[in-house]
């Protein structure tokens, strides 16, 4: 008996496929409130702090009554405040720096803690103020009333130019242009040789720049006072130092210490041997061999 095929035995059954339901999207961020027109895409922003050259400094409409209240604006808690009275420091500085100075270490401790604080806008006026109080009161600073708070304002002038930041680093370097252009070198140099051994090296650096243009505004007199060995010393220091600018400074110092001491020698054999003599005798051999090869007659 044939049998049928199995694939008759069953009646076939087609099933239809479940239509795929739409999917709901749920947003998961936060509806913004409605603004108006005017208010859109607008981002609150600090206030803008204008930088003006002391050219452009006025002075002071009332000079004797405002002086009075310098001090306590400088310690106001509101950093835009602080910067127009240092603004007014300046003005003082500039026109009226006799009313300055008997308050002007109480300034340069104000400057100091401006040019600490981490808001760039405050650091820079602060250190613009440094540059008219350099220019206004000069070897004043020296003054046993100023003495401490200047050596606070060197060391933050020196610390600033060392920065990244490159427009608080360029203002720092004009202030300590200002500083060396408009005091004594002698005793600058003195404060200056300090850091000049700081084991910061940028510090370093830059301190060893200010000292190498103090010595080059000097006469053999003044260096002589100072010391040419200690001099050379310090140019030996710097030679070998890991910052081209250092090593730079270094090979200025070495130069105006050679020009001094082989001023009155015409013959350039005895130049050398005069050169090399004092040299030999104020450094040890190897100190010596690296001067002699960046400075040579």
């Amino acid at each position: 008996m044939a049998l049928r095929p199995i694939d008759n035995a069953l009646p076939t059954i087609t099933q239809e496929r479940p239509k795929k339901q739409p999917k709901i999207v749920v947003s998961t961020q936060k509806q913004q409130p409605r603004t108006s027109s005017n208010d859109e895409n607008q981002v609150p922003s600090e206030p803008t702090i204008d930088y003006i050259s002391s050219d452009n400094l006025k002075p002071m409409s009332d000079p004797e009554a405002q002086i009075q209240n310098l001090i306590g604006d400088l310690d106001s808690k509101n950093w835009v405040k602080v910067c127009e009275s240092l603004n007014d420091v300046r003005r003082f500085a500039l026109y009226d720096s006799s009313l300055l100075l008997p308050i002007l270490d109480k300034i340069l401790l104000v400057v100091v803690k401006s040019m600490k604080n981490p808001r760039s806008a405050l650091c820079k006026t602060s250190i613009m103020a440094a540059s008219d109080i350099f220019n206004a009161f000069g070897d004043k600073l020296f003054d046993p009333s100023t003495f401490e708070a200047f050596d606070g304002l060197l060391l933050q002038l020196l610390l600033k130019a060392s920065q990244d930041k490159k427009f608080v680093c360029e203002e720092a370097e004009k202030a300590l242009g200002s500083m060396v252009g408009s005091m004594t070198p002698l005793p600058l140099l003195l404060k200056l040789r300090v850091s000049v051994s700081h084991t910061n090296l940028r510090i370093r650096a830059k301190a060893a720049v200010s000292l190498s243009k103090c010595v080059s505004k000097m006469g053999i007199e003044e260096m002589e006072e100072f010391g040419m060995e200690k001099l050379i010393e310090v140019a030996a220091d710097l030679v070998n130092d890991r910052l081209p600018e250092a090593r730079e400074a270094a090979r200025s110092i070495a130069t105006s210490v050679y020009e001094a001491i082989i001023k009155n020698v015409e013959e350039v054999e005895e130049k050398m041997e005069v050169w090399q003599s004092f040299c030999h005798s104020k450094l040890t051999p190897i100190n010596a061999l690296s001067i002699l090869k960046i400075v040579k007659p």
